[in-house]
């Protein structure tokens, strides 16, 4: 049968502790070449904004990487990185500076800092990045950014009038903010903050309740810190004018979310937006036979606008046909449909431990792009 080999854009979201994005693009890759030799195929690893979002971007944009000496979690020295791809685009994963992984065995919430990722924002900033785009994600923090802006110029002061950076236990010693100090350069650069999830800065919902017993906090502990980002929220509305407390991912990463939105102006956005428009999803999507996307897990979280969503959204607009490739398949997920996916097919192949699945996660993925390819081989049309 003879036919066009085609042309095939590969977006997939990471499997969560199984593959990677960057994997799933490989293995969905040497599939296709074996059976359309000569396709066209677009890799575009998906980034969430956690680890690995920097590898992600320079896999789908180009680009370098730049690594820097800056202060740690607990301000011991240490190196970080960040990537700076086309147009003068920095890209940065607060967890590279202050990850959770970095802490281990000695978790503190309410003693760690984000003074690192300022550090590596100002870096990029003073090499001539117009836009930085940051990616929240397995912080070891929750100190509301605080850290990050004292790196980039911005003053915290106490009651008597002594500059100090603020850790998640001492947000309630901040008498006044001075913003006179912020970098020029930080100030000119459109700064743009990837965040999937919607928790406000505080109380039962937010940063310290939900997120802060992952890093290290007690119950007791937990209370205590969201009595301070109740605190520093109230400190921001009065001197910066702005209410960030009720602001849907506002309780990201420790309440950074809430942070970069005060002291910087950052809008919070959805990862897959970010990677869409970095990327020039829009314009790849003209002759495209076929889109693979993808995620561990499809469900009604899904329906909300993550990965799977955001990109049949704009490949329905131009009329091209998404095949979503996941680990499970959730329940009420219809609604996928309506968003412009054609088909969602499980690469599980039997009923197993997740032990067992994510050993043989890579070659359940190979067998399953592969009998897709199989299937559509019978229709010339395809």
């Amino acid at each position: 049968m003879n036919r066009p080999p085609g042309k095939f854009i590969l977006i997939p979201d990471s499997f969560k502790g199984s593959m990677s994005s960057m994997e799933i693009c490989t293995i969905m890759e040497d599939v296709i070449r074996r059976r359309r030799p000569g396709a066209e195929i677009i890799s575009i690893p998906v980034a969430d904004g956690g680890e690995g979002s920097v590898d992600a971007f320079l896999a789908a944009c180009g680009g370098k990487k730049v690594s820097i000496p800056v202060k740690g979690p607990y301000m011991e020295d240490m190196e970080a990185f960040y990537g700076i791809i086309g147009g003068g685009t920095a890209v940065i994963e607060m967890a590279a500076a202050a990850g959770l992984p970095l802490v281990e065995g000695a978790p503190n919430p309410a003693k760690t800092t984000s003074y690192g990722v300022g550090q590596l924002m100002a870096d990029a900033a003073r090499r001539g990045c117009k836009k930085i785009i940051l990616g929240l994600g397995g912080s070891a923090t929750n100190d509301f950014g605080a850290g990050a802006a004292a790196a980039c110029g911005i003053r915290f002061l106490d009651g008597r009038g002594k500059a100090f950076v603020p850790l998640g236990e001492t947000l309630s010693r901040i008498a006044r903010i001075d913003l006179r100090g912020l970098l020029p350069e930080i100030a000119a650069a459109e700064i743009i903050t990837m965040c999937d999830i919607d928790n406000p800065l505080y109380g039962p919902a937010g940063a310290a309740h939900v997120f802060a017993p992952q890093k290290g906090a007690d119950p007791v502990m937990a209370e205590f810190l969201d009595g301070q980002l109740r605190s520093v929220s109230e400190t921001v509305k009065r001197e910066l004018g702005i209410d960030v407390s009720a602001r849907p991912g506002a309780g990201a990463a420790g309440g950074m979310g809430g942070g970069m939105a005060a002291f910087f102006g950052s809008p919070l956005r959805m990862g897959i937006e970010t990677v869409l428009d970095t990327a020039g999803f829009d314009a790849l999507l003209p002759g495209t036979d076929m889109v693979f996307t993808g995620e561990g897990k499809i469900d009604t979280q899904s329906l909300r606008g993550k990965a799977v969503i955001g990109v049949a959204r704009r490949a329905k607009k131009q009329g091209i046909p998404v095949l979503a490739i996941v680990g499970e398949i959730g329940d009420a997920v219809e609604g996928a449909y309506e968003e412009g996916v054609s088909g969602i097919f499980s690469i599980i192949r039997t009923a197993k431990p997740f032990k067992e699945i994510k050993e043989r996660s890579p070659d359940d993925l190979r067998l399953t792009m592969d009998n897709l390819f199989r299937f559509m081989d019978a229709f010339p049309s395809y």
